[in-house]
């Protein structure tokens, strides 16, 4: 579930001068588009006591007309001011390793600020959605670096991984005695180009590993359906290969943009991939077990329709502090480096708000 990054390292001199040059152009282009989003607000702005921060005589209340020079002094002023405050910011930020959609997060609190494919995108927050009430300032690392929530000063929340055949072979004492309540399982994938539905081949010793050691289980599943037809089948795939004293936590719907042509799941709209992830969910529902979503900002900005599955357990993918996303989730896979115990190599690290 989340993918790695390969970083080259050039020279250290051509790494110093790319970075300066790379300081300047973002720093001229969040300026620019900064100052033009802005425009209209500093218009408004004009016949109120705000554009006095800057040292700015506002208009008169009582004046309702105003001559071309008048407005457009004004506004210069505005401008200047509000570009230079934005640098000072801009340039703090540069300097302490921040990057771009961190100081439009700042500059847009009212928006969900995304990078997508070199493209950045503004959200408006939901009115209709619920928000969570996770408090930032609950959030703590403890001695083994591994995010932990409190509410009133009492740990509030519980410690779970999810693994696949990529974790090759498991050590499931060594993972309990990691303090790790619950574990997420691939059980299986469709393929995105054949369309085969596969059974995770570490999932029938993963399951039964994590069972012998009483560690909570959950399991998810990696879909390419491109139909409901197809949902229900992947669906009805998983039941098959569970049983209900086996797995208690939620069965987890992961709808995820494989990228490329070839995939089969390319050209979904958003209905498609809505209609799809609630016959998946309604089906798992059916059975009696818990639903759940997984995905990050693209999946539940851009490929879904959150207003369609407010009802269904929410699986929220980030991998910085403090997390970025206003609505209501369950899980929060925080890490995709992790170290557990038992397990080689890195691992995805969650923090769950509660327990099934």
């Amino acid at each position: 579930m989340g993918s790695k990054r390969e970083i080259r390292r050039g020279s250290q001199a051509t790494a110093v001068f790319v970075i300066i040059l790379g300081v300047f152009a973002i720093a001229a282009c969040i300026v620019s588009l900064l100052l033009y989003l802005h425009y209209e607000q500093a218009l408004r702005s004009l016949k109120t006591q705000q554009v006095t921060d800057a040292g700015i005589e506002p208009l008169d209340p009582e004046k309702t007309a105003y001559t071309t020079e008048e407005v457009q002094t004004l506004l210069l002023e505005t401008e200047e001011e509000t570009k230079a405050n934005m640098l000072a910011v801009i340039k703090e930020k540069m300097l302490s390793g921040e990057g771009t959609v961190e100081m439009l997060k700042d500059f847009y609190p009212e928006n969900i600020i995304m990078l997508y494919d070199d493209i950045y995108y503004f959200y408006e927050i939901s009115e209709t959605l619920a928000k969570h009430s996770y408090v930032e300032e609950n959030f703590k690392l403890n001695l083994n670096n591994e995010l932990e929530y409190y509410d009133n000063g009492v740990l509030a929340s519980h410690k779970g991984i999810d693994v696949s055949k990529y974790q090759g072979e498991i050590d499931w004492a060594q993972v309990k005695s990691a303090d790790v309540e619950y574990a997420f399982l691939r059980l299986g994938i469709r393929g995105y180009e054949s369309g085969a539905l596969v059974l995770d081949e570490t999932y029938l010793a993963n399951v039964q590993g994590a069972n012998l050691q009483g560690i909570q289980v959950g399991v998810y599943f990696f879909t390419q359906a491109v139909n409901t037809t197809e949902a229900i089948e992947e669906a009805q795939f998983v039941l098959d290969n569970i049983a209900s004293d086996q797995v208690n936590y939620p069965i987890v719907f992961d709808m995820e943009d494989v990228g490329g042509d070839a995939a089969r799941t390319a050209n979904l709209t958003v209905e498609e991939r809505t209609a799809i992830t609630i016959a998946f969910c309604e089906t798992i529902k059916a059975a009696g077990f818990t639903p759940m979503i997984y995905g990050n900002t693209h999946t539940f900005l851009q490929m879904l329709d959150m207003e369609q599955l407010e009802s269904y357990e929410k699986w929220f993918a980030y991998y910085n502090t403090p997390v970025y996303f206003p609505y209501q989730f369950s899980i929060w896979q925080y890490s995709d480096v992790g170290t557990i115990p038992g397990i080689q190599g890195g691992v995805d690290i969650n923090i769950s708000f509660k327990e099934w």
